[in-house]
């Protein structure tokens, strides 16, 4: 991190349009702010149903809000009427599913962002290369996603969207659908794509360890209407060793302290 504010998000809400039967629809977000720094991997915790997936959908422009402001890179951005999804590719997003196409290879898919923006070159692909192999993905290159265990294809998914190197990435607990000794594995290699580059990064996730695992800090969400009620700043030191980190000084009070916080 260097101190510079990549995102702020100011006073932000939403309500969705009334269904029927309904005089008006309950608030989803509620006067949440928070920013983040560059450089920053910032993990989220909330209770299911708190918004935060349409949290990230508003951030990514694939959603309005109702209210407040978004501030990207001192730049005020657009959160009603015409949206403009990824910001022109200067926000990624990794969603709770993969989304790899079925017809095509792995190179196939994590090249398709540089071949749609036609910044397909030499450069690019071996930029791709250091990350396949970063991940264990080299090797694999010309299979299909029904060729490849979920583990493969969520590492796939997330260097799909580090191939274009969007200034920030928001990632929608993006390993919640594997099994624990899987979900390990891809937080070590998050981690080490992170530190090839040190991208900005928004987590989200119903996990309290893993938000303490990855952060550099940790916002706790309420209920329904969502906003920011706590903020910790983890001091447990980088590099981290994941497959001990529970055992790591520091480590049991602050998840007993944010499980509190949840309650």
């Amino acid at each position: 991190m260097n101190g510079t504010t990549a995102l702020e998000v100011r006073g932000l809400s939403k309500r969705f349009a009334p269904r029927k039967g309904q005089t008006e629809s309950p608030w989803i977000l509620s006067d949440l702010s928070f920013s983040v720094a560059d450089g920053e991997l910032l993990t989220m915790v909330g209770p299911s149903g708190a918004g935060k997936t349409t949290l990230l959908n508003i951030i990514c422009q694939v959603d309005a809000a109702s209210g407040g402001e978004i501030v990207f890179r001192g730049e005020t951005m657009q959160l009603g009427g015409a949206l403009n999804p990824g910001l022109s590719c200067h926000i990624g997003y990794v969603t709770q599913d993969d989304n790899l196409l079925p017809w095509r290879t792995l190179i196939e898919n994590v090249t398709f962002p540089l071949k749609v923006q036609g910044r397909l070159d030499a450069a690019a692909l071996a930029h791709v290369s250091e990350l396949m192999k970063t991940v264990n993905l080299a090797g694999f290159e010309r299979y299909y996603p029904h060729e490849m265990s979920g583990g493969m294809r969520k590492r796939a998914s997330l260097i799909r969207t580090l191939a274009y190197d969007p200034p920030i990435i928001l990632m929608d607990e993006p390993f919640g659908a594997v099994d624990a000794q899987t979900r390990t594995q891809l937080q070590k290699d998050l981690l080490r794509l992170w530190n090839l580059g040190r991208k900005t990064i928004v987590f989200v996730t119903h996990d309290i360890g893993e938000a303490i695992a990855l952060g550099d800090r940790v916002l706790v969400l309420s209920r329904s209407p969502s906003r920011v009620i706590a903020e910790h700043r983890i001091s447990i030191p980088r590099p981290r060793d994941l497959s001990n980190f529970y055992a790591l000084e520091g480590f049991a009070d602050l998840y007993e302290t944010v499980r509190k916080e949840l309650l």
